[in-house]
């Protein structure tokens, strides 16, 4: 059985995840915003087998080139983002400067695609593309987990006045990849409390 450990990092307080396998051997890191000292004392000992990022806002990438080089693994993002992680204009890390330094990072090794199937920790992955919050935006499905990125928090949804940003989009995705989802499933956002797919289709009052 899995298990996940979350940290509040950055000027945004973007969670990162760490999901760790049952035998506590191997990890996966999720939109690790900064290269936070406690997130890599947890990684430090065990097989990080990748990095994946919902999407590349820089709030979400501060921290990959640091734990990429460290821990020797791969990055994976969706096709439509490849080129924000090597442009700070686009990834925000500019427009947002009273914040942050602008970042940049190599490229991602692997591109996702929605409905994919990647397999980390002994257990399947399913990539869910939710554009809206960013062209790219993507949530990881994970048994009764999902990492949602900047698409659904508790009680509201990702903004979509940034470049690249679409609400329609954005509402589409939520009612027909997420809502369509157990209400089990515990939805783990990039930013705030966690919640669940049922709590969200009873009362979010962005999109029922």
């Amino acid at each position: 059985m899995l298990t996940f450990h979350t940290y509040s990092l950055g000027a945004l307080e973007t969670n990162a995840y760490v999901v760790v396998n049952a035998e506590r051997t191997h990890a996966v890191v999720i939109d690790p915003g900064t290269a936070d000292g406690a997130l890599m004392r947890k990684l430090d000992g065990l097989k990080v087998e990748a990095i994946l990022l919902t999407h590349a806002h820089f709030d979400h990438i501060g921290g990959v080139d640091a734990l990429r080089k460290r821990y020797g693994c791969p990055v994976y993002i969706h096709s439509l983002e490849k080129d924000w992680l090597t442009d700070a204009s686009k990834n925000g890390s500019l427009r947002w400067a009273q914040v942050t330094p602008p970042i940049t990072t190599d490229p991602a090794e692997h591109y996702v695609t929605d409905g994919q199937s990647l397999t980390f920790c002994g257990e399947t992955f399913k990539v869910l593309h939710t554009p809206g919050h960013s062209p790219g935006s993507v949530g990881y499905l994970v048994g009764d987990l999902l990492f949602a990125g900047d698409a659904l928090f508790r009680r509201s949804v990702g903004r979509t006045d940034l470049p690249g940003g679409n609400q329609d989009q954005l509402f589409r995705a939520i009612r027909e990849k997420l809502y369509t989802l157990p209400e089990s499933v515990i939805v783990l956002p990039g930013h705030g409390p966690d919640t669940t797919i049922g709590e969200e289709k009873s009362g979010n009052p962005f999109v029922r």
